[in-house]
Parts: structure tokens; C-alpha cells; sequence
């Protein structure tokens, strides 16, 4: 049977299996092992049975690992799996599992031809040998399975649809009515830094600066100040990540402050052995602040939480504003804040182009405030000692239980759902049974169960969308199992998040039915790091190969509907960049660069580009997603780093037939005069031809003005390639190489690094 495109939701039970028998591993093996793994002490156990949900070579799903039974095993688990992927076969694999790789038993094969009418199957597989020859008379497993088009759902391109949207489902965290919300652009916006941007109710958009928000959130607070970073700055010594991590320890030992060092051992599904090799190479990278905060009004004796979320690290370089200097403060506020790590050896000494950084951040008040002092509880519980967090008796009599700080009437009112990608070796208190885990939407690991709700709400987002996307992110990379095959075996890369060929579907469907619909992503030039590194090269291809992946679908959706349009017609990248002139006055560096480095370029060109760590979605102006999360599978997979983020909407704003107006609205235009310069009418209508070329031009515009080093009217620059007719990306011309490295463009495989670090 040719493949079949499965878009939308898998609801699948594995329940049971029947004469299973293992790689021929006896009591006594089994004994054997076990008493090793005593010895040693990895405690992963040896001789365990799990089953996976295949599509075509894609693993979308796992059970729970059962102690080998030699008899039947009974998972009785249940999932969700949203799926994009071409299958013939719904594939159940089950495997053994040892120290080095699992082995597979048998697979049952259920054709996708029984599920595309959407019909309920429930029924015994006969499990077959890995090459499909039958096993032992009566090996089977039990499942349901029923699928869901996406297409065809009542949201589908509908937007939030109503004020009473109940958020994405089987979430940990449920949605959150009352709240209020502060977006942040970067750590600090001077006074009046951009035009009047009328938003409803004759309204207009309002400044906030976050670091001062948060330096007043910390000195206000009486109570409670927790904080989680990858990267909290105290002395000018680097941990084991260059994160600061063991000074920061050290700064606050024989103090009131409490600091665990806490490495992430994530649960990424690998055999011991590779565990061993990775293990210190995933993040905590959850960014959030809780604090207790005084009441609005007044001074009463309880207090309130108050949280703070997003990309903005509390450390050295992360100071900056949408003006995004790199000469001209060196001397000023930069000079004790000088931060270049893509140049070898760099220092304020040698001088800039110190590395600009554009990020977002959010402070949270109200009910969902509380759902991230609950992350920080279950977190801290997992990995610190109990006993110094603030217990429940001690919470009631400090502060108002979660209640909302907005009434449902007022027009400002937030709608707010947390997020998280962490599993339950990073977080206490997940629940243990599979029914009880299904139901707010966690997954089973290798070793625990797994919250990946950040992947499960982008996904929710781009699947309602109704006429545009605009994402700004520190990496675009993902849905590895469509790639095209070319030099690498794509079902070994990993890259399995679905968020980008869920834009390009839904991109495809809106040319299939005749309407307009654009995304627009804003990524860095490159991956901050050395350039031209293994590792930033790596990223850079993976990148090239999800941009082309998605450009091949929009250019056949094209070609079948008869149109001669530019694929960039309807997504298009870009990237931030800035240069300066030399002003008399200026910042003299006591040193120089190497002769003939990129550093030395970069300094004469006096250009560099702005580095994009927001991790951001818009969607129709009614929708948000913010938080520390990248569109990697580092970030989304929930096994590797931990991530934090939500998702809001104004339930006013959706009450009414005319486009959203408010507080989201009013944030992608302040971002986009950051980056464009100017504001135009058709910046309202981004799924407009009109705006989406208009775009394009300013952005192709500013590139030959930033590649032939003049200053530049805005920021955004279109990301230097050329996107043909059939959705090939090729070399923009004379742009081998990123200005003033010999860094590709579209990066280089590397056969040194393993998949799972670089994706």
C-alpha cells in the first residue's frame, strides 16, 4: 500500500500482549544481569519488555518498561499522538530492553487503510519477526486505535473561536481565567521609543521594561524569591556549560540564599550506554522568577505571587535594547557587560562588535502565577532539600490563595495555560499510573513519564491558525522524518518535533482551498558559538534541510493548484543584523584582533548580526506562546532540557467581527517597528500578499545594504538564500559564506557529533 498522510491525532491503547518471548534471555541471564546492575549501580534494570507506535520508522510512542514476565505483559496504557507523517503501517514494535540497544521481538502491523475513515479499531495483531515472517503460533497484541484527521476538526482555521476556549487539551496544567499579562521586547525599552500603535477601545500600545520589573519584583518581595536559569549571573567564572552555575553556589554559601547545582539527567530513551555519552549535555533551561508581591491597593498582611517567564537570563550580556548597539556603548553601559562569544578570544580590550541580543519575556499575575511556583515546588522537591522551600501551612498564612487579579468584563482580562517540556526526573509529584498520567497528557519514557505540553501546544496554535504565523525563535529546526534523504539516514537524525511540517500543511491546505495565509520566522544569522565549529555548522544544516523540507511542500502544493507564485510568498526567513558607523568619540580599544579573523573583519565592516534568542509565537494576533522553549527537539522533546512557557489570549478581543486588537496585537507591531524601522498600514493584514512582499522587500533591501557595510534603516534582514521554483534552496548570489567568516550558510553534516546534541 502506497503511504498515506496521517494528519491530526492518533488516540491509541496498547493494552496486552500474548506469548511474547524475549532475544532468548532465561530466568537465569536475567538473574544474572540484575545482580550486575546492583553492582554497578546504574539502576536501569536489565530484562524489561516495552512496546513502541511506529510510523513507517518514526517511533511517535512507547509504553511504560515492564520487568521481563516471561509470560504475558499487560501495559494498559493510553495516548494522544498528534502525527504528520506519511505511513502505510501503524507499527507496534515490541522490544526487549538491555544495556547497550534495545532488541526487537516481533512487530504487529495495523494498515493505515483501516483508520483514514476515522472509524474506532479494536483488535488482536498477530506480531510478526522484524522481517514479517510469523513468530510463535499465537504471538499477538491487543490495541485500539482511532484516528482523528485534523483537517476535518471543528477548530480546524478557526482561530481561538470563542472567549470560552477551554485551552489545549491533556495538559498538566490547566487554563487559567483572570490573569493579567506583561510582554517584554528585549530587557529594556527606553521612553518613547515607538510611535502611537492604536489598538482597540481607542488604546495604544504600552512599554514595559523587564529587567527593572524584575529588579523591583525582587526587592519588594518579603517572603519567597525563587528562581530557575540556565544562566544566573553573580562572578566572572564559568561552570560546567559557561553558565556560571558553580560561582553562583559559591557566592551565596553561608547565606539565607539556597542554590542547587542541578544537572539535567534527562530521559531521552537511550540505552544506558549511551546515556553515559549524553548525559551531561542537556540543560535546565527553564528561566522563571516567582516572587511574593503586595496586593494591588494596598498593604494588607497577605501577599500575592507574582511570576516572571520567558528567554531573558539573569546574567552578563543579556542587558540590551531594541536599538541594539554594538560600538557605541562600549565605553558606557556595555563597558562592564561586554559579551562576544562567536569570535576566539574575544574581550573588551580588542574592542566590538560586542553580540547585540533581541529576547522575549513576560511577567504572569493571577492563577497562573501559582502554576509556576508549583514547577519550581515540584522541581525543587526532585533535586533540593524540601525542608527549605516554604511549606503549604506557612503559604496560607502569607499569601491570597490563587484567585484572579482581573474581572471576566474588564477588556484587559488574560486567558493563560502553562506549558513545560520535563520529565520525572527533573519534577516530583507526576502521576504514576498510565490512566492517571494519559489524562493530563504525559507520556512514558524509558525511565519516567514525560511532559512535552510545549510541543502539544504549538502544534494546537498552528493547527487553529487562521491567516497568519510570525515566530521568532533561536532555532528552526525539526520534523526530520520528511526530509529529503539525500546524504543522511533520516530516521536516525531525531529531529521528530512536528512543528514545522505542521506550517507547512497548514500552509498547503490554505493553498488547496484558495486563501491567503503567511508565517514569517525571524531565526539568528547563526547559531551563537564559533561560526564556522562543528557544532554551529551541524545546527546550520539540519536547519537548511527543515527550511527545504518545507518549501518542497509549499512548491508542489503549488504546482498541483496551477499558480506560478513564490513559495516566499507565503513563508519567508529572516534574520536581524546592525551596523554602525565610527562616530568621533568613540570607544579605543587598548588591543586588536587577529589579523585576517572574523573578528578583525567584523570590526573593520563595523557590522554584526543581532542575536535572536526569543522563543516566540503570534498567531492571528489573537494567540501567544512565549517562553524559554527553541523549536528544536532539545526543546520540545521533554526528555532532553527542561523548558517552560505559556500560552494566552484576551477573550475580549474575540468577541467582536473586526481582527484582534489588542495587547498581542499591539506587541507584534512594537516588535516589528523594532526590526522594520517604520510602521505601515498593511503591518495589520500580515497574511496579505501585499504586507508579506512588502516585508520581503524591506528585508531583501536591508541585506545588500548590510552585505556592502552601509547603516541600515532597520534591523530585519531576509536570510541569505534563494528559494526556487520546485523549493530547493540554493546560494544567494555571492553569499557563500556568512559577511566576514568563512562560515556556509547552509552549514556542513558532521560525522564527529551525534544527532542528538546538534538537533
Amino acid at each position: 500500500m502506497e503511504p498515506v498522510l496521517l494528519h491530526g491525532t492518533l488516540h491509541v491503547t496498547i493494552y496486552e500482549a500474548r506469548k511474547v518471548f524475549g532475544s532468548g534471555c532465561s530466568k537465569f541471564c536475567c538473574q544474572i544481569l540484575e545482580n550486575i546492575d546492583n553492582t554497578v549501580g546504574f539502576g536501569k534494570g536489565f530484562c524489561k519488555l516495552y512496546a513502541g507506535i511506529y510510523l513507517q520508522e518514526t517511533r511517535v510512542g512507547r509504553t511504560r518498561l515492564l520487568q521481563h514476565p516471561h509470560s504475558d505483559p499487560q501495559w494498559f496504557e493510553s495516548f494522544h499522538i498528534y502525527c504528520a507523517h506519511l505511513a502505510s503501517n501503524v507499527i507496534f514494535s515490541v522490544k526487549e530492553d538491555n544495556p547497550i540497544e534495545a532488541v526487537v521481538v516481533g512487530k504487529a502491523y495495523l494498515p493505515v487503510a483501516e483508520l483514514v475513515d476515522g472509524k474506532e479499531v479494536d483488535k488482536w495483531l498477530e506480531i510478526l519477526h522484524k522481517t514479517r515472517r510469523p513468530r510463535h503460533k499465537g504471538s499477538k497484541i491487543h490495541v485500539r486505535v482511532q484516528f482523528f484527521d485534523a483537517t476535518k476538526r471543528h477548530n480546524w482555521s478557526k482561530g481561538i473561536g470563542s472567549p470560552k476556549f477551554p485551552g489545549v487539551p491533556y495538559t498538566f496544567f490547566s487554563q487559567r481565567s483572570g490573569c493579567r499579562v506583561t510582554l517584554y521586547q528585549d530587557a529594556h525599552v527606553p521612553d518613547k521609543f515607538i510611535p502611537e500603535i492604536p489598538l482597540a477601545g481607542g488604546k495604544h500600545q504600552e512599554q514595559h521594561r523587564c529587567w527593572e520589573d524584575i529588579f523591583d519584583a525582587i526587592f519588594n518581595a518579603k517572603h519567597l524569591i525563587y528562581i530557575t536559569g540556565t544562566s544566573v549571573k553573580l562572578l566572572k567564572k564559568d561552570g560546567l556549560m559557561a553558565t556560571h552555575d558553580e560561582d553562583t553556589g559559591s557566592y551565596f554559601h553561608d547565606t539565607k540564599v539556597h542554590c542547587v547545582l542541578c544537572p539535567r539527567n534527562p530521559d531521552d530513551g537511550q540505552s544506558i550506554i549511551q546515556d553515559i555519552e549524553i548525559s551531561t549535555m542537556f540543560t535546565h533551561h527553564q528561566k522563571t522568577l516567582v516572587v511574593d508581591s503586595e496586593l494591588p491597593g494596598g498593604e494588607p498582611p497577605k501577599r500575592r505571587i507574582v511570576s516572571f517567564i520567558g528567554g531573558i537570563d539573569l546574567c552578563d550580556g543579556r542587558y540590551d535594547t531594541p536599538f541594539h548597539p554594538i560600538f557605541r556603548t562600549l565605553d558606557t553601559v556595555h563597558r562592564n557587560d561586554f559579551r562576544q562569544p562567536d569570535f576566539a578570544g574575544a574581550s573588551i580590550h580588542k574592542g566590538g562588535p560586542r553580540e547585540p541580543w533581541h529576547d522575549v519575556h513576560c511577567r504572569l499575575e493571577g492563577p497562573v502565577a501559582w502554576d509556576v511556583l508549583v514547577n519550581f515546588e515540584q522541581r525543587w522537591r526532585k533535586q533540593g532539600n524540601e525542608k527549605l522551600l516554604l511549606q503549604p501551612g506557612e503559604l496560607d498564612l502569607i499569601l491570597t490563595p490563587p484567585s484572579p487579579v482581573m474581572l471576566p468584563e474588564d477588556h484587559e482580562t488574560w486567558n493563560v495555560q502553562l506549558f513545560r517540556s520535563i520529565d520525572g526526573g527533573a519534577a516530583f509529584g507526576f502521576p504514576e499510573a498510565p490512566e492517571d498520567a494519559a489524562r493530563v497528557g504525559l507520556v512514558s519514557g524509558r525511565d519516567s513519564v514525560i511532559d512535552r505540553s510545549i510541543q502539544d501546544a504549538y502544534i494546537n496554535a498552528i493547527r487553529r491558525a487562521k491567516t497568519f504565523v510570525y515566530i521568532e525563535n533561536q532555532y528552526f529546526l525539526g520534523s526530520s522524518f520528511s526530509w529529503k534523504s539525500n546524504d543522511v539516514k533520516v530516521e536516525e537524525v531525531g529531529a521528530l518535533n512536528l512543528i514545522p511540517k505542521e506550517l507547512s500543511l497548514k500552509i498547503v491546505s490554505k493553498i488547496k482551498s484558495g486563501e491567503r495565509f503567511s508565517v514569517y520566522v525571524v531565526i539568528p544569522m547563526w547559531p551563537e558559538g564559533i561560526p564556522e565549529s562543528g557544532s554551529v555548522q551541524a545546527i546550520l544544516n539540519w536547519q537548511k534541510r527543515t527550511m527545504e523540507m518545507m518549501y518542497s511542500d509549499i512548491a508542489e502544493a503549488l504546482r498541483d493548484k496551477g499558480l506560478e507564485a513564490n513559495p516566499k510568498d507565503y513563508l519567508t526567513f529572516f534574520c536581524l543584523g546592525k551596523h554602525e558607523r565610527e562616530m568621533a568619540g568613540e570607544y579605543v580599544p587598548s588591543e586588536r584582533p587577529a589579523q585576517n579573523s572574523d573578528y578583525s573583519r567584523a570590526q573593520k565592516s563595523r557590522r554584526f548580526m543581532i542575536y535572536v534568542h526569543a522563543k516566540m509565537m503570534i498567531v492571528d494576533d489573537e494567540y501567544i506562546i512565549t517562553g524559554s522553549a527553541n523549536i528544536n527537539q532539545r526543546s520540545m522533546d521533554g526528555g532532553r532540557d527542561t523548558e517552560i512557557a505559556m500560552g494566552a489570549y484576551q477573550p475580549y478581543h474575540l468577541a467582536t467581527k473586526q481582527p484582534a486588537r489588542g495587547q498581542i496585537h499591539g506587541f507584534r507591531m512594537s516588535l516589528w517597528y523594532e526590526h522594520l524601522g517604520q510602521l505601515d498600514d498593511t503591518f495589520c493584514h500580515p497574511e496579505s500578499l501585499e504586507c508579506v512582499r512588502k516585508v520581503n522587500h524591506i528585508a531583501e533591501k536591508n541585506w545588500h545594504l548590510y552585505s556592502s557595510g552601509n547603516d541600515l534603516p532597520g534591523h530585519l534582514l531576509t536570510y541569505p538564500m534563494e528559494v526556487t521554483s520546485n523549493g530547493e534552496l540554493t546560494e544567494l548570489q555571492g553569499t557563500e559564506f556568512f559577511p566576514d567568516t568563512k562560515a556556509r550558510v547552509f552549514g556542513s553534516k558532521s560525522d564527529l557529533l551525534p544527532s542528538i546534541l546538534t538537533t
